[in-house]
């Protein structure tokens, strides 16, 4: 039997009001042709159609399952109901599977569209379109290019739902932006929402700040700039390829326009200069201005002279050194030592305590407190100065405890 080609360009259903692509009366006229065709109805082509040709050896289970229709060169595309394109596939080959209604394309340049407008282009090695126009799948060293800003994903699976404006990329994700880059084992995209969802594996590291997030589930608001960790998390701040610091907690908030990190539930923060641990509920963390600052109680531990303090509330400048701690604050020394007072500025390089208030001074050997409402002093040597406040008249109070009736704060 001879075959022959037929000319096409675009199988388009127009309707009195709408122009588009209806993928079941492309296939309906892809048939009809080919069958004009192995009639012997024949014409000039730039696109032929043939059936699968059949090899002399045991044909492929493809092959086995039903016939099928190949086209070379060709562009398919799907529109919506008032005839916005939704998507557009060029293709060195495609084939239509009759028995699953489908179409599969290799080599596909795609184009995702959005009320319109082009929101990815996607490059893959290969691509299968349902009949029915709900799904676009493609496979194989997926490139996913973002033309409003910049943004790339790479994988090797994408799924794109335009009913749902949700586009799912799985199986070794590399995102890249100028701002930062990303990977694991799944992103969805929420297009309409501009938001992106990492799953899997997640570590995501910004430009500036220069900070690593390590965690299972990451969420990109690329138009805000922001990056939500709702399940615990680890950061690693860095200088050059070292890390200088170090955040936890449960859940974390990094807003990468004004570089200021919140830490929430369970927050703890390690820094190596000055070296402190600082735990609390919740801290916001500000690379910009480098400070640790938090409203809720607060414990910073220095993990060389082994002062622990906490209070109420903190804040900690890390150029300049200095904590500063107010309400309910309490500092003990490693031979238990302690003072409490209203508020206390620490400078951690002169390893000087500032505390006022209701200040109350207590040691062990020898085991003496002094109360007033100031006091100067280095509680690891526990040289400490207790004054009388200057303007309600106190006075200070010494209080010699006998040998062996030393109480522990």
């Amino acid at each position: 039997m001879k075959f022959y080609k037929l000319k096409m360009k675009k199988l388009r259903l127009e309707t009195n009001i709408l122009h588009f692509f209806n993928f079941k009366f492309l296939i309906f006229n892809l048939y009809l042709l080919f069958i004009l065709g192995l009639a012997g109805c024949g014409s000039t082509t730039t696109t032929s159609v043939k059936p699968t040709p059949k090899s002399s050896t045991s044909p492929a289970p493809e092959e086995e399952k039903g016939p099928s229709i190949v086209i070379n060169g060709a562009v398919l595309d799907n529109y919506d109901e008032v005839g916005r394109p939704i998507w557009k596939v060029k293709a060195n080959k495609s084939k239509y599977d009759t028995e699953k209604k489908m179409a599969l394309v290799q080599g596909p340049d795609a184009e995702l569209f959005q009320d319109g407008k082009v929101i990815y282009r996607v490059q893959a090695q290969q691509a299968e379109i349902e009949q029915d126009g709900k799904l676009l799948f493609l496979k194989g060293k997926i490139v996913a290019t973002d033309p409003n800003n910049g943004v790339v994903l790479r994988g090797n699976e994408l799924e794109w739902r335009p009913q749902q404006d949700l586009l799912v990329i799985r199986n070794q994700i590399i995102g890249s932006h100028k701002q930062m880059q990303a990977v694991a084992q799944e992103a969805k995209v929420k297009t309409r929402e501009n938001r992106i969802e990492f799953t899997g594996g997640v570590a995501a590291k910004s430009v500036e700040p220069p900070l690593q997030m390590k965690t299972e589930h990451l969420i990109w608001q690329v138009k805000q700039e922001t990056l939500i960790a709702d399940r615990p998390v680890q950061m690693d701040r860095y200088q050059g390829n070292q890390i200088t610091d170090r955040g936890r907690g449960d859940s974390a908030e990094v807003n990468l326009k004004t570089k200021i990190a919140n830490i929430t539930k369970n927050a703890q923060i390690e820094m190596t200069d000055p070296p402190l641990q600082i735990a609390s509920n919740a801290m916001t963390w500000n690379f910009n201005n480098e400070t640790v600052k938090s409203s809720t109680k607060i414990r910073v531990y220095h993990r060389v002279e082994q002062l622990n303090v906490t209070a109420n509330q903190g804040e900690l400048k890390i150029p300049e050194k200095i904590v500063y701690l107010n309400g309910d604050v309490n500092a003990i020394g490693d031979r238990r030592q302690s003072l409490r007072s209203k508020s206390l500025v620490w400078f951690l390089n002169k390893q000087l305590v500032e505390a006022q208030g209701d200040v109350a001074y207590r040691q062990g050997e020898p085991p003496l407190t002094f109360t007033g409402e100031k006091a100067v002093g280095n509680l690891e040597s526990e040289t400490i100065a207790v004054s009388a406040g200057q303007s309600n008249g106190s006075k200070v109070v010494t209080e010699i405890i006998p040998q062996g009736k030393f109480l522990n704060p």
